[in-house]
């Protein structure tokens, strides 16, 4: 996968891409991952990729001129464009999964008042990281590219990503690690027990049960199996939920 991120500010994505998991999946070569500085497609001495909105107006926008022609420097026939914006659909893992099997990503990062409306037909996608506003999409592009690259495989154990909150539209089950008695608290017998189906029903009833005390959104209009049913039926009926 190759990702290329058009941003004003490129010095911001040094230290994110350069640790941990992603620093890692670049040395695998399982993807490749771009700054370009979209100030470096301006005319002029100065550079300018902003101007004053027509119609006045505080704040500046950024030129379409100047972003259209980043865009066409790195836009191929299998690009994906995304803008990182707070109209955009919210990001949910879901659409991780997806954008991960796609093999050449742009996210486009907006700044100041946003970007010149024109600059909309080459997009494809607007993706928002939550119903707040930032200085600029730096910050959400991150968020994006991190998520998608540790869905990618070969990055993480492959178990991993499939069990972790939201994958299935639930939310994850508590983890526990030594020692196995804290301030007091120990760790659940069932952990301790060596018995792989039990941990796993057990993992899977916490799961509900966390979901449905957190995020009891998650759980409407949710196609049930018939395992799912019966933890449902125990946590409610045995009185779990306290």
């Amino acid at each position: 996968m190759i990702i290329d991120i058009l941003t004003l500010f490129p010095e911001m994505f040094v230290s994110p891409l350069t640790e941990s998991i992603l620093k890692r999946a670049q040395e695998k070569e399982l993807v490749t991952i771009r700054t370009i500085n979209i100030r470096d497609f301006a005319p002029g001495k100065h550079r300018q990729a902003d101007d004053y909105p027509y119609g006045g107006g505080a704040g500046m926008v950024m030129k379409a001129d100047v972003v259209g022609a980043a865009l066409e420097k790195v836009k191929t026939e299998d690009s994906w464009v995304i803008m990182m914006s707070p109209q955009g659909k919210p990001l949910q893992q879901k659409r991780v999964f997806e954008l991960a099997k796609i093999s050449h990503l742009i996210i486009l990062c907006g700044h100041y008042e946003g970007i010149d409306a024109r600059i909309m037909d080459e997009i494809d996608e607007e993706i928002s990281i939550g119903d707040y506003v930032l200085t600029g999409g730096e910050l959400p592009a991150m968020v994006l590219v991190d998520a998608v690259v540790r869905v990618l495989p070969g990055v993480l154990d492959e178990q991993s990503p499939l069990e972790e909150s939201f994958s299935n539209r639930l939310l994850e089950y508590p983890q526990y690690t030594r020692p196995a008695e804290y301030k007091g608290k120990k760790v659940p017998e069932i952990l301790l027990s060596g018995h792989h189906e039990n941990i796993r029903r057990w993992r899977k009833k916490q799961s509900l049960l966390n979901t449905l005390l957190k995020r009891p959104d998650l759980l409407l209009n949710r196609d049930y199996d018939l395992e799912e049913r019966q933890l449902l039926e125990e946590i409610i009926f045995e009185g779990d939920l306290d």
